[in-house]
């Protein structure tokens, strides 16, 4: 049997070869994240806030990661649980993941403390920079953390303002919070002037879980003054637990007690407005900043970013309240629920 060779002239050789090249080329430069498989740690420690992550998906996504192609999620959910948490990151690091994200401020500063010594960046969302030494400054956050910036104390004044809006004739507001939570303090000092000019006490009630809030309004209930006219969530995670909510919210429609901040709903007990941000929104914007540290920005050099407030009121439940309410504040809504 014969054989054959193909035989390619030098010249048009040459050509092939420098095609190949360029088409190799223009398909590296069209696709870069192709190249690796990034891989995303993703801490969420707040079951409130668990939707950031469709926001974050979705935003990478559009920036081309497409999952199960060249990036890969290994997503973990907490609810105020330290201990789990602490070890939830330690295996992160311990996979040596190319990022992780993480969400609210306590999550983030352990994340912080724990990824110390490694090279892998923290992102975090969700979380107040005010009082919590998460970043050095928020053009140039430093070290291996940026993120996006919850505006604690603009949204608690914004809380604060709206509920004197609904009950102008308030002079006692009680705030409950996780007792030791380290972003409350912040918010705390940004209401005090604001409530000495409007002649309003603020009567802060930390405590460590549901059952220590319920056996203090159980006293309280049994006064004949109960010593509040309204009560006041700050961003914290106890007040949006289901089992504390339901214990307030219990209370406040007993006593006819406007109750709000954060928009929560739990066996019938509604709060009558929320201020917080809008969690797809958030997650996007961090997604944003993990595209550039992902393509090699080092995060310390990647600017913090805020969160834009979100302003949502349930119309139904403030009638049930008796509350008179403004069609100015309606306007200011965000959304209304009826």
């Amino acid at each position: 049997m014969k054989k054959f060779r193909w035989i390619i002239p030098t010249k048009d050789f040459s050509k092939c070869v420098v095609l190949l090249l360029l088409l190799s080329l223009i398909n590296c430069q069209q696709n870069p994240q192709q190249q690796k498989v990034r891989k995303v740690g993703i801490l969420c420690g707040l079951d409130y806030i668990s939707n950031v992550i469709d926001g974050f998906k979705t935003g990478m996504n559009e920036k081309g990661y497409i999952e199960g192609e060249n990036i890969v999620y290994d997503i973990e959910k907490t609810n105020f649980e330290p201990d789990k948490e602490e070890q939830i990151l330690k295996q992160f690091v311990k996979s040596k993941v190319d990022l992780i994200l993480t969400f609210p401020t306590e999550v983030s500063m352990t994340a912080k403390a724990i990824t110390q010594g490694s090279d892998i960046p923290v992102l975090f969302c969700f979380a107040n920079i005010e009082g919590t030494d998460l970043v050095q400054s928020v053009s140039h956050p430093g070290g291996n953390v940026t993120g996006v910036r919850y505006p604690g104390p603009d949204i608690a004044i914004k809380r604060f303002e709206i509920m004197l809006e609904l009950v102008p004739n308030a002079k006692r507001i009680w705030i409950p919070y996780q007792r030791g939570y380290p972003i409350v303090a912040s918010q705390i000092k940004a209401l005090q002037p604001a409530a000495l000019s409007n002649g309003v006490s603020l009567e802060e009630f930390p405590a460590d879980n549901a059952l220590e809030i319920q056996n203090y309004l159980e006293k309280r209930g049994r006064q004949k003054d109960i010593g509040m006219d309204a009560i006041l969530f700050v961003a914290e995670p106890l007040s949006v637990t289901a089992d504390a909510f339901e214990v307030m919210g219990k209370f406040a429609y007993q006593h006819k007690i406007p109750i709000g901040g954060a928009l929560m709903s739990v066996n019938g007990y509604r709060s009558i407005f929320g201020v917080n941000v809008d969690l797809i929104s958030t997650g996007k914007q961090a997604a944003l900043l993990a595209d550039k540290i992902l393509k090699g920005t080092n995060p310390g050099n990647v600017a913090v970013v805020s969160a834009e407030s979100f302003f949502e009121f349930d119309y139904n439940t403030s009638r049930h309240f008796k509350l008179n309410v403004s069609e100015g504040l309606l306007s200011m809504a965000d959304k209304i629920i009826r």
